[in-house]
């Protein structure tokens, strides 16, 4: 919506800066004041300064899944308090993801107006991920439940009293529906105390360069942003390319479920139509519609113009059209908990579609994290804890560079969690932490290195919940690039009472000493292995990225005494490689 001539765009970037600036203190705010380690150390929330229109004109991302999360957040705002009912000082919570919330229940949302002169001119927002929120799994995220119902405590927008503290009726109906209340109630004022630093930062801005001019400059910034992302899609071939993958299951059965991109470029946009996925599913593994828009968002900046800041002008180059009902768009009662599982694959999927058009950005499929959930109602200090953590996976190559080890992939973005936190917070050791040899695909470029990681128990009473992906099959390389080795949850590795996990499970009984081991998936490969340059084969042996068998097998290069054998052509290698086959 225009507001007037065109501010000078330097004085607009100076504002836009500001406006984000405002953004990160918000979010740092939150991290420093957090209670529970997923905020406080992993960075599992992210903020926002919106127009009074509800465009996100500044968000700083931590957790690119919650992208979508705010589109859509002022307009289910509004829809229940209208502009002229909300006050300064006004806080509204939501949680769920089918009437405003975050993307799934563990989200909760904080936002508050700006009133400058008697007029509203911005909101403020806020978005943390609570450890638990109540439901039949601790932790509040499980592929195992199959209805949201049972996946913890809903909220739609609805306005707080903050100025009573703990009292606070909304307050107390989520300490009373959370196993770790202590945590959730030092989490929720946080929350509060950041909101209160974003509407005072805001309104400084608002103060010093006056309504007219911050709003016209808001406008012209994400005005500025959509032409830049338009002019990055009209790079790209027009046409209409369509890819599809497949999620290993739906957490309970062993068939496979279908998702399916189609993407339409031209006119400076892309459409991505999702008709041909499955239906949804009675399961945790769904994508409500809002992370199957952060999941677009971030795939499409990623790919064509990283630097791009996240706001509405970014995202009107995207146009999203997902079947009600189907998997990445779910209706109620749907669960949904899960869903940054399945984000991964349709990552995976969006980018492939897009590959057909950018060849020379082209990017490997690659191994989303996995999800472990401990928890022990009756630990030795005496204090409950449910430790949700998410173990990263990895990325696939591109056509000039090898994928990058254990990293959240796409819209997943979570840090690692410090053993030494873990550890101090919670009755658990970790025991081995190590990137996986080989796990990357080979290929010209090497696919991303996944993860181990051994959790020992401490506590008797401790159980295990878990979900991941591609353990049925590894992800795939592109142009001769080879898989990525596929992930598995172990109980007890390496030993006479090593068993496996399933891919999902809701609350495993576990005994004091036990060892959980989880493996991600690696990424995939790009290009033939034999066209890899042999001193970078060399040097992933000495780095231990690969063994000498790979180097062999893979590769066609042999290694002795860590120097190249001799210098192999293509032809020798190609030779070395089929003789080892035929054997």
């Amino acid at each position: 919506m225009k507001r007037g001539a065109d501010p000078d765009p330097v004085l607009s970037e100076v504002i836009a800066n500001l406006l984000m600036s405002v953004a990160d203190e918000i979010g740092l705010s939150l991290i420093r004041t957090a209670h529970s380690p997923n905020i406080r150390e992993r960075r599992d929330c992210s903020t926002a300064v919106l127009d009074a229109q509800g465009q996100i004109v500044a968000q700083t991302p931590f957790i690119p899944m919650h992208l979508g999360s705010m589109v859509g957040l002022i307009a289910a705002v509004l829809n229940r308090f209208p502009k002229e009912s909300l006050r300064r000082g006004d806080v509204i919570i939501a949680n769920d993801p089918y009437s405003g919330g975050g993307a799934h229940l563990p989200d909760i949302t904080v936002v508050s107006p700006v009133i400058h002169d008697g007029e509203m001119v911005a909101f403020v927002a806020n978005i943390a991920h609570h450890a638990d929120v109540g439901g039949q799994v601790p932790g509040s995220e499980s592929a195992a439940c199959t209805t949201i119902y049972q996946e913890g405590i809903r909220i739609p927008p609805v306005r707080m009293q903050p100025d009573l503290g703990v009292d606070d009726p909304v307050i107390q109906i989520i300490l009373l529906n959370s196993r770790t209340p202590e945590e959730r109630y030092g989490d929720l004022r946080a929350q509060l105390a950041a909101l209160h630093v974003g509407v005072m930062g805001v309104m400084e801005i608002f103060e010093r360069y006056g309504t007219g001019t911050v709003l016209r400059c808001m406008d012209h910034f994400l005005d500025y942003s959509e032409r830049r992302i338009r002019s990055a899609v009209g790079r790209l071939r027009e046409g209409r390319y369509t890819f599809v993958d497949c999620l290993d299951d739906d957490g309970f059965g062993d068939q496979p479920v279908r998702i399916q991109c189609a993407a339409t470029i031209g006119g400076g946009g892309i459409r991505l139509d999702f008709a041909g996925t499955a239906p949804q599913m009675n399961s945790g593994k769904n994508v409500p519609l809002v992370a199957t828009m952060s999941v677009a968002h971030c795939v499409v900046k990623m790919l064509l113009d990283p630097e791009l800041p996240p706001n509405t002008g970014t995202y009107r180059a995207v146009t999203i059209d997902a079947p009600e009902g189907c998997l990445v768009n779910p209706l109620p009662p749907a669960a949904v908990g899960a869903r940054a599982i399945s984000c991964g694959i349709l990552g995976d999927v969006i980018v492939g579609a897009l590959n057909q058009a950018m060849p020379d950005k082209a990017l490997a499929q690659s191994g989303p994290h996995a999800l472990t959930t401990f928890a022990c109602p009756d630990p030795p200090t005496g204090r409950p804890f449910v430790d949700y953590e998410t173990i990263a996976g990895a990325l696939g190559a591109r056509p000039y560079r090898d994928g990058m080890d254990a990293v959240r992939i796409h819209a997943s973005g979570a840090a690692n969690l410090p053993v030494e936190s873990l550890e101090l917070d919670y009755a658990l050791r970790v025991e081995r932490y190590e990137l996986i040899r080989d796990g990357g695909g080979a290929g010209a470029f090497r696919g991303g290195m996944p993860v181990r990681r051994d959790t020992r128990v401490m506590a008797a009473g401790t159980t295990v919940s878990t979900t991941g992906d591609r353990q049925r099959s590894g992800a795939p390389g592109i142009d001769g690039g080879r898989s990525g080795v596929s992930g598995a949850f172990i109980v007890n590795p390496d030993t006479a009472g090593e068993r496996p996990i399933p891919t999902v499970s809701a609350s495993l009984p576990l005994e004091p000493g036990d060892v959980v081991s989880v493996r991600t998936p690696g990424g995939g490969g790009f290009g033939d292995p034999l066209d890899r340059d042999p001193e970078k084969v060399l040097q992933d042996l000495l780095d231990e990225r690969i063994s000498e068998t790979s180097a062999r097998d893979d590769y066609g290069i042999i290694v002795r005494d860590a120097k190249l054998d001799a210098p192999a052509t293509r032809r020798q290698r190609r030779r070395l490689r089929s003789k080892k086959a035929k054997q």
